[in-house]
Parts: C-alpha cells; sequence; structure tokens
C-alpha cells in the first residue's frame, strides 16, 4: 500500500484508510446498513442511487440472514439500474472495465482479459458476463460470501500484478466522482495501454506530478520500500519483520515483482 502522504496526493486516502466491509452473523442492524451502503457505492461506482431505486427485497434477505453478502452483490449487478447505468449508454469494452474494477477490485491486467469477455457477452450475454465476475475463484479468494468487494488495485497484494496498480488509477477519478458520471459514450480508458501492453505513469491529481509508474520520474529516482516479510507456509506463527529498501526506478518494477513472489507486502512507497 502507498504511504498516508501518496495516498492523500493521490486522491485515494479514503480507500486506503477504509477497512474492509464484512457482515457477520452477529453484526447490529448499524453494521448491516453500513455493509449495505459500501455495497452500493461500490457496485455502482459511486453514483447516486434514489430510495425508489434501490433494491429493497434483496435488502430484506440479507438483513435476515436468507442471502449472503455475495448474493446480494449479484442481485445489484443483475439489477436493471446496473444495466441502465453501465451496460446501455457505455461501450462494451468500457463496460467490461467497470466490471472488474467494481466486482473484483482492479483494472483488466491485459488485452486476453478483455477479448475473453467480450466474447463471453456475445455468446452467453448480460447475466453470464457478470456471473463471471462473482463466480470466479479470484472473487472467492478476495471476498468470499460475506465481505463487500473493495478497491484491491491500489494495494500490491501477493500474486497481483504490479501493473494493475497505475492501471487502477486510469479506471479511478476521486472519491467524489462516479463511474456512472464518466459514461454516456466515454471510451475505454485502457485501450491504448492494454494493447500495446504499457503502463500510464500515475500523476497526483492537482499539481499533476508522477508519483510512480513507467516512464515515471528520472532513471536515478530512488523510492523507499517498505517491506513486511512473509511467513512461510507451515512453519511457526512468528511476527513479521518489517525491513526497507532502497531501490533506483529502472529496477522498482522488477524488483515488486520478486518481493510479490516471495509472499512479502509492500506497506509503502514512497521517493527517498
Amino acid at each position: 500500500m502507498v504511504s498516508p502522504t501518496t495516498a492523500r496526493l493521490l486522491g485515494i486516502a479514503p480507500f486506503a484508510d477504509s477497512p474492509r466491509m464484512e457482515l457477520r452473523s452477529y453484526s447490529t442492524e448499524d453494521e448491516v446498513q453500513a455493509v449495505i451502503t459500501t455495497a452500493y457505492r461500490q457496485v455502482f461506482g459511486n453514483a447516486h442511487v434514489m430510495d425508489c431505486e434501490r433494491l429493497t427485497n434483496a435488502e430484506s434477505l440479507l438483513r435476515q440472514g436468507d442471502i449472503t453478502v455475495r448474493d446480494f452483490i449479484r442481485a445489484l449487478a443483475l439489477s436493471e439500474l446496473y444495466q441502465e447505468k453501465f451496460l446501455n449508454s457505455t461501450p462494451q469494452v468500457r463496460f467490461i472495465e467497470l466490471n472488474y474494477k467494481h466486482f473484483l477490485g482492479r483494472a483488466p491486467y491485459d488485452e486476453s482479459e478483455i477479448a475473453y469477455h467480450v466474447d463471453l457477452f456475445n455468446q452467453k450475454g448480460y447475466k453470464a458476463e457478470i456471473n463471471s465476475y462473482i463466480d470466479s475463484q479470484e472473487y472467492q479468494e478476495n471476498f468470499g460470501n460475506s465481505i463487500v468487494p473493495s478497491y484491491r488495485g491500489f494495494e500490491s497484494p501477493q500474486g497481483q500484478k504490479v501493473v494493475g496498480f497505475s492501471r487502477m488509477f486510469q479506471l479511478y477519478r476521486g472519491y467524489a466522482n462516479s463511474d456512472h458520471a464518466q459514461g454516456n459514450g466515454n471510451p475505454s480508458h485502457l485501450t491504448y495501454e492494454l494493447a500495446r501492453n504499457t503502463a500510464t505513469p500515475i500523476r497526483t491529481q492537482t499539481k499533476g506530478q508522477v508519483v510512480i509508474g513507467t516512464n515515471a520520474g528520472s532513471q536515478r529516482q530512488l523510492y523507499r520500500l517498505r517491506v513486511s516479510q512473509g511467513v512461510t507456509r507451515g512453519g511457526p506463527q512468528i511476527r513479521r519483520t518489517i525491513s526497507e529498501y532502497l531501490v533506483p526506478y529502472d529496477q522498482l518494477s522488477y524488483t515488486l515483482r520478486q518481493l510479490g513472489k516471495q509472499g512479502d507486502r509492500i506497506t509503502s512507497i514512497t521517493p527517498a
């Protein structure tokens, strides 16, 4: 995860500071409502949902424990409201980009992922497209049945490609903005990058300063990585140690990949 200072510069502090929302069997009514609110915000890309548009029946089933959080996410995603906001007025590739963002919390990694979902949608339709994310192993491993999906693209967890960190910012336009407001014929945000297998530099929202990313900054720039070292599976449960590395820009991507393979977790990336 980026440092708190960098998170503020990039405009992702609300996500960096917010814990994951999980519905437990002993959750209070306020906690259930918080889960519902977060689910609407995530699935609809922070777009405003009026009271008359809410899926009150699905909300009631969730409160009663008759459906899981995953079922509730599916109900929102298969609703006419989701289709109206993100399918009917949005190009197909942009629609798929947003599905990755809303349900898996990341950006597409490469052109093959887009091609797969274009073919799936054309062959089997809308429902199959939505279910392919929610029924995926990736969804299960990260959110299971009780956690509301969240933006994983702002972190560097084990198994996630580093390029996803940069590309997530092409789909994110600030906590106060909404994905629906960016629609209405707006083309794909990642077509150029995916077709050429490149990544755009990440810039701050205010001054446009390059923070991190392909072609970002000088080749001589050093970055300080704080790393929580992984624990060997099956080994004793010991406290993770924190290490720091000074890495030149041109070795940053390689270093992040190697640390991820080792099971280490990046806790912050800051200019040295």
